[in-house]
C-alpha cells in the first residue's frame, strides 16, 4: 500500500493520543485551523482548499463536481488501479490512454480530448512505474488542452521526489484556471489510518467540491494531527525522513539491478519492476516470504521501498528468485 515505514511524527502521536479523552465531541465541519495552515504553507487562499477523506476521495468528488454535461476522464494506462472506479463512482466514463514506456504519453493522451472530455488526470510521480513529468511537457500539454477541459494532477507522492525539474504544480499552475492539484497526508506524513487530503483548485471549482463531500470529515484526530505535520519542526523532521527514504530507493534499485531485474527509474517511494510474464511468480516468492508486494499479472511488480532491513529481506528473496528461475517458483 506504499504506506511510510517511518512511525508517527512524536509530536502528531501526542495530539492524537490527547485527543483520546475528547471523542464524544464532533470534529470542526469546517476545517478551520487546517484551512488557515494549509493557507498559510502553500501560499494560497483558503477559497481554493478543499480538505477531504484522502487524495483518492477527493479525486472522485473533483471528478463528480466537473460534470454531468461531459462523460468521459482521459487518465494514462497503466496509473493509479483506483482511477476507473473512481471515475465510474463520479458517472463518467474512463478513456485510458497507454504510457509510453513507463510514463505518460501526454502527445497521446492530448489526442484522446474531445468535446465530452470532462477532465484529464495526471499522475506525477506515477502510481506505479514512479515516472514523472516534467515542466516543460506539462507546461505544452496544458496549452494544447481547451481551456475549458480542467486537468487534475495527482501528486500524492510529491514529497519524495528530487528530481529538481518537476515541478511543485500548487506553485507552479497558479495564474491556470483550469488546474486542480491533490496532495495527501497519508504517504510522506504517515497519516494512513487517518485518511487526510487536500485539493488546490479554482475558487468554482472548490466549492462545488466541497459542497459533495461528507459531513465531518475528516475526523478530529486527522484534522490535528495535519496541522501539526505542517509546523516547522514537523516539516524538518520530514524532509530529514524524505531524503533517508530517496538513499533507500536508490539502494534498493542498484541491489535489485545488480541481481540482473529490471528497474524503472523511481521518484517515489516505491520502485517498479518490468517483470512481465514473471510478475506473478515474483509476487507469490514474496509472499510466501511474508512480504507483501503489488502484483501486476503480465506487467510488473510494484515494490514499496522500506528501511534497510526491509529492503535487505526483499533483495534476499529477489536473489533466490534469479538464481532459481520460474521452475521452483511453478513447482
Amino acid at each position: 500500500m506504499n504506506e511510510t515505514p517511518y512511525p508517527p511524527l512524536p509530536n502528531v502521536r501526542r495530539i492524537v493520543e490527547d485527543g483520546a479523552g475528547r471523542i464524544n465531541r464532533y470534529p470542526d465541519h469546517a476545517t478551520g485551523a487546517l484551512l488557515a495552515a494549509l493557507s498559510a504553507r502553500l501560499e494560497v487562499p483558503q477559497a481554493q482548499i478543499v480538505v477531504g477523506p484522502g487524495s483518492a476521495g477527493l479525486c472522485q468528488h473533483l471528478i463528480q463536481a466537473l460534470g454531468p454535461q461531459r462523460g468521459e476522464v482521459v487518465h494514462a494506462a497503466l496509473s493509479f488501479e483506483a482511477y476507473p472506479l473512481l471515475i465510474a463512482n463520479a458517472g463518467a466514463r474512463p478513456v485510458p490512454v497507454p504510457l509510453a514506456g513507463y510514463r505518460h504519453d501526454l502527445a497521446a493522451m492530448a489526442a484522446a480530448v474531445t468535446p465530452d472530455t470532462r477532465c484529464v488526470l495526471l499522475c506525477n510521480p506515477n502510481n506505479p512505474t514512479g515516472a514523472v513529468l516534467h515542466r516543460a511537457e506539462i507546461d505544452e500539454f496544458l496549452d494544447r488542452l481547451p481551456p475549458e477541459v480542467m486537468v487534475i494532477v495527482d501528486e500524492a507522492y510529491r514529497e519524495f521526489v528530487t528530481d529538481p525539474d518537476v515541478p511543485d504544480m500548487v506553485q507552479h499552475a497558479k495564474g491556470r484556471e483550469n488546474v486542480c492539484v491533490l496532495r495527501t497526508f497519508s504517504k510522506a506524513y504517515g497519516l494512513a489510518a487517518l485518511r487526510v487530503g487536500y485539493a488546490v483548485a479554482p475558487p468554482g471549482v472548490a466549492t462545488a467540491t466541497r459542497m459533495l463531500g461528507g459531513v465531518f470529515f475528516p475526523n478530529s484526530f486527522g484534522q490535528a494531527a495535519a496541522v501539526a505535520s505542517l509546523d516547522t519542526v514537523a516539516e524538518a523532521e520530514l524532509a530529514t525522513r524524505c531524503a533517508e527514504l530517496a538513499r533507500y530507493r536508490q539502494q534498493l534499485t542498484e541491489r535489485l539491478l545488480g541481481l540482473g531485474l529490471p528497474v524503472a527509474p523511481s521518484e517515489a517511494n516505491f520502485v517498479w519492476l518490468p517483470l512481465g510474464t514473471d510478475a506473478e511468480p515474483f509476487t507469490e516468492r514474496c509472499r510466501r516470504a511474508g512480504i507483501l508486494v503489488r502484483g501486476y499479472p503480465g506487467l510488473g511488480v510494484r515494490v514499496t521501498v522500506g528501511d534497510t532491513g526491509a529492503n535487505e529481506r526483499l533483495c534476499a528473496v529477489a536473489s533466490n528468485f534469479v538464481s532459481t528461475g520460474l521452475s521452483a517458483v511453478v513447482s
